[in-house]
């Protein structure tokens, strides 16, 4: 990965997303699309939404969700103690002991978020497991009038942002998912560029997935495209306590995954491993029995339906502060999405 597109993935992990509260993620990728892209479109829903000649045929929609899951401010108490409500599917034995920041009017208020030391837990309440109405944030503020003066009912909260670098090429961060996907599709575009594509190539920053795939659904809607794919994370199975008899044989650095089921069209699907084939970019194949939980899902149903597929990117500890990555992996991503693309004329038919 060249120094370009690895301060664009750092700039997306350390800018804040959690879903409905985008903004400062999609100005970055805003800022990196708009020095190739032929046009470039921030909806009313949040999308962003990068085109590349938009007046080709078929019409490709790449979609990589931009959002991370996060808490909201539901309550400041008297003291000044922050009481919050989740953003997204949350593990809550994740969020005790660490460093958190609220994402306040004028800028981020770092906090901490426990729970009763373990001296004084009961043995009946060193058995729970606590829920989010029992946790609270410190901001180290005296008091309610204190903590008002810099955060307020509503803010966005989230981990700590930050990017590692690991061994053999791997990363780790909180909001890799699915600010990786974000980045491909957007990489991905980038290839296209400049290369005269037939097909009009629509990459989206989409919003809200982890609500509800929201975003996808208004932009695949307004994109009104023929064929689609969905760029995700996918749990990793080479790690301790994962069965891959359940879950599949899904590794890092190995190559994204392309998934076979009911939410992928099938001559989409063949197609990928063709060109993976022929252009030497390693992927590892899964089955999905059912429509995805991702992007994928509402892309696929959309006005007459598009012709849909899935390039997923394996990733360890999902929803966690330390989720990991192959950089590896993200790179023959994109440039597999970009082979796609390419060899799509106005004549090419995905029906089953």
């Amino acid at each position: 990965m060249d120094d370009r597109a690895l301060e664009f993935l750092g700039d997306l992990l350390t800018s804040p997303s959690p879903s409905g509260y985008e903004q400062p993620v999609q100005a970055v990728v805003r800022n990196f699309v708009g020095t190739f892209a032929d046009e470039v479109r921030t909806d009313w829903h949040g999308n962003v939404i990068a085109a590349v000649n938009p007046g080709g045929s078929p019409r490709i929609m790449l979609a990589g969700h931009c959002d991370q899951i996060g808490l909201m401010v539901k309550h400041i108490d008297e003291r000044g103690f922050l009481w919050v409500d989740s953003i997204g599917g949350w593990d809550i034995q994740m969020l005790i002991g660490q460093n958190l920041v609220v994402w306040g009017r004028n800028g981020a208020v770092p906090g901490v978020i426990a729970r009763k030391a373990i001296h004084l837990l009961s043995p009946e309440d060193r058995k729970k497991v606590p829920e989010i109405k029992d946790l609270w944030i410190d901001i180290g503020v005296k008091d309610r009038d204190e903590a008002r003066q810099i955060v307020a009912v509503g803010d966005p909260v989230t981990f700590e942002l930050g990017f590692r670098r690991l061994r053999n090429n791997l990363a780790a961060a909180p909001g890799m998912d699915n600010k990786v996907g974000a980045w491909v599709v957007m990489s991905a575009l980038q290839q296209v560029a400049g290369q005269h594509p037939q097909a009009a190539v629509y990459s989206v920053s989409t919003v809200q997935e982890e609500i509800g795939l929201r975003g996808a659904q208004t932009s695949a809607f307004s994109i009104d495209a023929q064929v689609g794919i969905a760029v995700d994370v996918t749990h990793a199975t080479d790690c301790p306590t994962l069965d891959a008899k359940q879950y599949g044989e899904v590794n890092l650095g190995a190559g994204p995954m392309l998934y076979r089921g009911p939410n992928i069209n099938p001559i989409v699907y063949q197609r990928l491993v063709e060109l993976a084939a022929r252009e030497e970019i390693p992927v590892q194949t899964g089955g999905l029995s059912r429509a995805a939980s991702n992007d994928a899902n509402v892309m696929q149903i959309s006005r007459g339906g598009l012709a849909t597929a899935i390039v997923a990117i394996p990733n360890r500890y999902m929803h966690s502060p330390v989720e990991v990555v192959s950089l590896t992996d993200l790179e023959h991503a994109a440039a597999l999405i970009a082979r796609f693309c390419l060899s799509l004329t106005a004549d090419s038919d995905f029906t089953p």
